[in-house]
């Protein structure tokens, strides 16, 4: 059976037309020779705007099984076509429409009357029964969430346009009442009246569209994947899809199409993972014999065993995002809004599943998502991964327990430095660049390098539990801590949900439960240990579960030795901890340089030889065996220009996109891929990487509209975007200056002291590694000797962020309050804290110089600070300074005064990411608080006349001795783009026969301009001297077009300068006959160019 819709054009009395025509026959012949039913009912299909009259073109065809079961019509808005749409409507109710689970919309949510009604009491949360409090602050959460936030539907949505508006709704209902009135009565005046509404609705429609994305992309922070911005740009244009349903499934030969059976068959299929019967006997045998019972109680009170105080609670709803809610409906949302009584109660509630060792059973329960894996078959179920949702409420406090942690597994140094994954200040280009270094000394050294990269198979669901509490037992936690873990990884249960069908439910034995806060951390502690089993020779990496390792020798035999060696006791620990090691997928490349024929390695895992390869990828970049990276080179540009089909797509967009728009998402999309591991592939050679050029160089066209032929150093001035070899160069400083401010890197050494120096100074043809290549460059931009401020530890989670502070005088804006009367306010302010003594500090920098003042009992302190530093770093070494004065005197009550508002709040919001000098000021605040100093910071405003202000003021300007050399991280890079912008400039400078550069000689180029995509491009072309009359002639080998008037070659400055055929234009729109081209097109540019190039009929030729 079959239904055929479609513009047939023929007539046919049989279906509504007046008359019948050829076409109109044959469709009649062809329902005739084939028993063919028609749908149709003599409605009009179609309406013709020339002669304002009505036919009936679309048909409705179908088999004639079909045919009482559907129903046709035809709808009376046109929908800004000339077809009206034809429905049909299935009349049978047998057919189940899929749904989505109902869902709060919280961009409508009225938080006021939520909190008003969401009335947590102290009774709630002190029930005895910690599973019944659990309850209740779950249903008051909801019933407040019922009465002030809407919820959807459950249907599947139409195509959902983000752009539409209440504008684009009036502007379609004046258009459809100009239709129906126009339907009534045809008359001209109608018609009329009828196209200027659907001119105004698609007016208002565009600009609409172009608002919405203008508003999106300004919310773009760093890199985006271009399937997220397909999504967006699908959803502008309405052709997004909704719907990713699974259709059936294929499990042991039968067929599965019910959605209750498709989700029992996957969640079957998980639960089968996670199962204690998919280990190994061998493992299953050990696992019974080692699972005793493991006792965390403590009689010693341990600090991170204390209760949890509402700063913790408060950083961990920040630290949040807005992800779906798991099975008790409780979103984040609902958690950030809650007032601070409410908050208070909820830590109430959370200290006491901390104190009374008691998991809410609520909790064990998630409901999972199935994903496709990419490039698998949909109809496996073992093609799918498991996305848990779990509880808001839970992963709250599993983020405050994290914290704690993580701190302590830091503190005391007890993962393996060699471990990179989610640890901060570290990050994938510290595995990648460890291998890359290995790799370049080996080449230097004659040696051969094997490395091998593990594959562990379903290595989070296979986790063993009862390894990672013994784990943490081995590592010292008692108390509240490891027994909130031991009863977190009990009973877990989950549903997995199809549309709004849930499975049956299915418990998870072993693994950890993905999706959770505390699941990542759990698993790098079980696999901790793996690093710890390898021979002297052999050495590894680890990023969560991606696991490499590699051994170098000019002896083949001697490196298969001992990688057999590490694998052996690598196999024996997975043994013992339930993971295991895939055969196919783990591979083996050679890396080798050495002349002549060398045969590859053999080095077996469980008797089975592992592949070698000649290229893997490697925590996303391509390695092949000679380190040139071209096969990662020429992937990164293929992925590129895939990516930049967006920027096609939006600029030729009726709604247009502005270059603003395009080259921020051509940041976030595309230059975002070129940069992730420049660091590493940039060190190939010049011809290889150069290939990259070519996608830069098309994007920033793109984004600026610029002709094909325009010059690629004009292209970076006028997009404001610097060439990628000097951001290649800004990156790698960068990295080395980060890995310097870390003593412990495990990267330190090699970096800083690089090896085999002399070998890379005689031989010129190897690259070499990062440390070296490092060095010209720092001497290059005069950066060699800078002296890198480590990195600090932010204080304990647990502890007090008691930070005293006044705010007397933030009530006076200052821009509208007199100096006076701030003097004034500050006397009264002294009586009130006369028992108090006082200090001032302050910060300066001009030019070179950067001061730091303290002026402490009519003692000045004075600091000169490297030139490189901030104003906040001088601002913030001045308090500092004052806390390390205050320690050593008696006198315990002080007031600190700052005009450094920023200071003030980076150290009321002290986190790990901080200035590590506010991390500095915050554990000495700490440390005299616990020595009984009373010490409060007030901001007070600068250059008003408050006599100890202006003191440290001048003497922060007139610092002149007891230099201080440090450079904050937190500076450098503001320093790295200063010297790459000097390096650019020095670049442009050489560039004197540039057509821009005689508009524009800075590399500041231009600001963004309120103009359309359309006249914003011949703007940017005007400018660049490239149009496609002056210049299409280089694309095809023609010759030069010449001026009709003076036989000269035509150019855009000719055009706008010089040509006499247009002086007298130009006297009226410039007000020169022969202009300066700077004052046209310089900036800011002069409006009349479009008037000028307009009436001289250049303007549809640019």
């Amino acid at each position: 059976p079959f239904i055929i819709l479609g513009d047939f054009n023929g007539h046919n009395t049989l279906w509504g037309s007046v008359d019948t025509n050829a076409r109109g026959r044959q469709v009649e012949k062809l329902l005739d020779d084939h028993s063919l039913c028609l749908l149709n009912n003599s409605s009009f299909t179609h309406f013709h705007p020339a002669t304002k009259t009505f036919h009936t073109l679309d048909l409705a065809i179908c088999s004639p099984s079909l045919a009482p079961y559907w129903d046709f019509s035809v709808s009376d808005d046109l929908f800004n076509s000339d077809h009206f749409p034809i429905i049909l409507t299935y009349s049978r109710n047998d057919f189940n429409f899929p749904k989505r689970p109902i869902r709060f919309i919280y961009d409508k949510a009225d938080w006021r009357l939520f909190n008003s009604h969401c009335d947590f009491t102290q009774d709630m949360v002190r029930q005895p029964d910690v599973n019944k409090a659990v309850d209740s602050v779950t249903k008051c959460l909801l019933k407040a969430a019922d009465i002030a936030i809407p919820k959807s539907s459950g249907n599947l949505p139409r195509l959902y346009k983000p752009w539409w508006n209440d504008n684009c709704k009036a502007a379609k209902k004046a258009q459809r009442r100009a239709w129906d009135k126009f339907r009534r009565y045809p008359t001209t005046a109608n018609h009329i009246a009828f196209k200027r509404a659907k001119s105004f609705f698609r007016k208002i429609r565009r600009q609409s569209k172009n608002g919405s994305f203008q508003k999106y992309v300004g919310s773009i922070q760093g890199h985006l994947s271009s399937k997220r911005m397909w999504e967006k740009v699908r959803k502008i244009l309405g052709t997004n899809t909704f719907y990713h349903g699974i259709s059936f499934l294929q499990t042991n030969g039968q067929l599965v199409s019910h959605t209750k059976g498709i989700a029992n068959t996957l969640g079957s299929a998980f639960a089968n993972v996670s199962s204690g019967d998919s280990y190994s006997q061998t493992f299953i045998q050990y696992k019974k014999q080692q699972e005793k019972r493991i006792d965390f109680n403590t009689l010693t009170s341990l600090a991170y065993n204390v209760d949890f105080s509402l700063h913790e609670l408060r950083r961990a709803i920040r630290s949040s995002h807005p992800t779906t809610p798991g099975p008790d409906g409780i979103h984040y949302d609902m958690l950030k809004n809650l007032s601070t009584k409410s908050m208070g109660l909820i830590l109430i509630l959370f200290n006491r599943i901390w104190n009374e060792h008691v998991f809410p059973m609520a909790w064990n329960r998630a409901i999972v998502i199935p994903i496709l894996k990419p490039g698998k078959n949909p109809e496996d179920p073992s093609s799918y991964r498991p996305i848990a949702l779990t509880s808001c409420l839970c992963k709250t406090l599993e983020r405050m327990i994290n914290a704690r942690l993580i701190h302590v597994l830091e503190e005391k140094k007890l993962l393996t430095e060699f471990q990179s994954g989610f640890r901060y200040g570290r990050s994938t280009m510290d595995n990648i660049l460890n291998l890359e270094t290995a790799i370049r000394d080996a080449f230097i050294t004659k040696k051969h390098l094997v490395s091998i990269f593990f594959d562990m198979g379903k290595a989070y669901d296979r986790a063993w539990r009862h390894g990672i509490l013994n784990d943490l037992h081995n590592m010292g936690f008692r108390g509240n801590l490891p027994i909130f873990i031991q009863n977190f990884l009990l009973k877990r249960t989950f549903n997995v949900r199809i549309n709004d069908i849930l499975s049956d439910n299915f418990i998870q034995n072993e693994g950890v439960p993905q999706g959770s806060i505390l699941s990542v951390i759990l698993f790098i502690i079980k696999i901790n240990g793996i690093i710890h089993n390898l021979p002297p020779y052999v050495h590894g990496s680890l990023f969560v579960d991606d696991f490499q390792i590699h051994c170098s020798s000019m002896n083949m035999s001697f490196i298969e030795g001992q990688l057999q060696t590490a694998i052996k006791s690598i196999i024996a620990w997975a043994d013992k901890n339930g993971f295991v090691f895939s055969s196919q997928k783990t591979t083996c490349i050679h890396f080798c340089k050495v002349r002549g024929l060398h045969p590859d390695p053999v080095i077996l895992l469980k008797d089975t030889a592992i592949p070698v390869v000649p290229v893997i990828k490697f925590l996303g970049i391509l390695f092949d065996s000679k380190l040139t990276f071209r096969p990662h080179i020429s992937h990164l540009k293929k992925k590129c220009i895939q990516s930049l089909n967006i920027l096609n797509v939006l600029s030729h967009t009726t709604w247009g996109c502005k270059s603003s728009t395009l080259l921020k998402i051509y940041k976030s999309v595309v230059l975002s891929k070129l940069d992730y591991g420049s660091v590493i592939y940039g060190s190939a050679a010049k011809s290889v990487v150069q290939q990259l050029d070519t996608v830069h160089h098309q994007g920033l066209r793109l984004a600026s509209g610029a002709f094909r032929t325009s010059p690629v150093q004009s292209l970076y001035v006028i997009t404001g975007e610097p060439c990628l070899k000097l951001r290649r160069e800004r990156f790698s400083l960068k990295y080395y200056f980060k890995i310097k401010q870390n003593l412990s890197h495990p990267s330190y050494e090699r970096v800083m002291k690089p090896i085999f120096g002399q070998f890379y100074e005689k031989k010129v043809s190897f690259i070499t590694s990062f440390g070296h290549r490092m060095r010209p460059l720092l001497e290059n931009f005069n950066l060699k000797n800078i002296d890198i401020l480590p990195k600090h530890d932010e204080p304990p989670p647990w502890r007090s962020r008691n930070v005293l502070t006044i705010d007397d005088f933030n009530k006076l804006p200052k821009s509208t309050t007199a100096p006076s009367v701030y003097v004034q306010e500050f006397c009264y302010h002294r009586q009130k804290f006369e028992r108090y003594g006082t200090v001032f500090t302050d910060g300066s920098k001009f030019g070179d110089h950067v001061g730091s003042a303290v002026v402490f009992n009519h003692i000045v302190i004075s600091r000169t600070l490297n030139k490189h530093c901030s104003v906040f770093t001088s601002e913030i070494f001045a308090i500092y300074t004052a806390l390390r004065a205050i320690r050593l005197v008696s006198q315990k009550k002080w007031i600190i005064y700052t005009d450094s508002q920023s200071c003030i709040e980076a150290i009321l919001n002290a986190s790990r990411q901080s200035h590590p000098l506010v991390l500095s000021t915050v554990k000495l605040y700490f440390k005299l608080q616990d020595r009984n100093f009373d010490i409060l910071f007030c901001w007070i405003p600068g250059d008003v006349g408050i006599t100890g202000n202006d003191e440290a003021d001048a003497a922060a300007k007139a610092a002149s001795s007891n230099v201080e050399t440090f450079v904050p991280f937190q500076d450098i890079d503001q320093v790295l783009k200063q010297t790459i912008l000097i390096k650019w400039q020095h670049i442009w400078d050489l560039e004197l026969n540039n057509k821009l550069h005689s508009i524009q000689p800075s590399i500041a180029g231009f600001q963004p301009n309120n103009l359309t995509r359309r006249m914003s491009v011949k703007l940017a072309r005007l400018r660049l001297g490239h149009t496609y009359f002056t210049h299409t002639h280089l694309l095809y080998a023609d010759p030069a077009p010449s001026c009709s008037s003076c036989s000269t070659i035509i150019s855009v400055r000719h055009i706008l300068c010089e040509c006499p055929k247009y002086r007298v234009l130009r006297r009226e729109y410039f007000g020169k006959a022969y202009p300066d081209l700077r004052d046209i097109l310089g900036e800011p540019y002069n409006a009349n160019v479009f008037s000028f190039v307009h009436d001289i009929n250049f303007i549809h030729r640019i």
